[in-house]
């Protein structure tokens, strides 16, 4: 028995699991990692309402991506998501995209229900595969039940309306959405072209500078992108910073090394053309600075 669609049905995140992950819990003591968000999420916001700078068109949709698995896209998108929930001002839904290896429905602690896959087949609408939490001003959409051939439906028509729809009838809100990595699939590919803004997560001493620059290459046509350098440690642990708008890949390049890994020839502070971003990884992650 398939599980009902859920409508405006509000479903409980568990918060003390959340917290014990890492992540950011409204309502705990605020830490590095939430300072860290605050100044990550600031340019997607004001990108997102024109503040300050030209608005950037369906800035409101926001995808999050890394080169390959394992570099933290889950654990930034789940965050990015809990850090704009805070605001005063704004809403936010968060998207499992990740629909071969979604993760975000595990990481929340939600029951399995409807969500994209549901909706590109016309299992549900929209509107049923969207939920209410118990966190104000987030809701979500899971990955959905499982489909044959459920990856390519990201680069099918059926997503591409998808996505202009939810641009504009969620105008008021951002969408976040975890995409699989840009490397496996050129499917995220196709979906991050139709983004206003996108996040690229990149692991320090893990990722190599051919995979980054490889991964920068396939969305080279979105308008804002924000590089995420992931588990970079400082030496004096203060707040790490962030990197906007790094449209080409003159920073770092050592393409004829490619087995040269991010950070590493910069210990104590970001690669060139890279932003310092949260200490942090895939579900199950360590709390940050462990």
């Amino acid at each position: 028995m398939h599980p009902q669609a859920q409508g405006s049905e509000r479903v409980a995140v568990d918060l003390e699991r959340l917290e014990s992950l890492g992540f950011i819990v409204p309502g705990a003591r605020p830490h590095q990692l939430t300072d860290e968000f605050r100044v990550i999420k600031r340019p997607l916001i004001h990108n997102f309402l024109g503040r300050g700078v030209p608005k950037a068109h369906q800035g409101n949709l926001v995808m999050v991506t890394s080169a390959l698995p394992g570099e933290g896209k889950t654990f930034t998108a789940v965050n990015l998501a809990l850090s704009i929930a805070a605001e005063i001002d704004n809403t936010v839904l968060l998207v499992d995209a990740d629909v071969a290896h979604p993760a975000v429905q595990h990481t929340l602690g939600l029951p399995e229900g409807m969500g994209l896959l549901d909706v590109l087949t016309g299992r549900c609408s929209m509107r049923e595969a969207i939920v209410r939490t118990n966190i104000d001003k987030l809701t979500v959409m899971q990955a959905g039940l499982p489909q044959d051939h459920a990856t390519e439906m990201l680069s099918s028509a059926a997503m591409v309306r998808l996505l202009e729809e939810m641009a504009s009838r969620y105008a008021d809100r951002i969408i976040v959405f975890d995409l699989p990595p840009l490397l496996l699939t050129t499917e995220a590919r196709v979906m991050a072209g139709h983004a206003g803004q996108l996040v690229l997560v990149v692991r320090a001493h893990q990722t190599t500078v051919s995979e980054f620059n490889h991964a920068l290459a396939t969305v080279e046509d979105v308008p804002l992108k924000m590089v995420m350098l992931n588990q970079a440690q400082s030496s004096d642990q203060g707040p790490h910073g962030y990197g906007y708008g790094y449209g080409d890949r003159s920073g770092d390049r050592g393409g004829d090394r490619g087995a040269d890994r991010l950070g590493d020839r910069h210990r104590g502070r970001p690669s060139r053309g890279l932003s310092r971003a949260p200490a942090g990884g895939e579900v199950p992650a360590r709390r940050p600075g462990h």
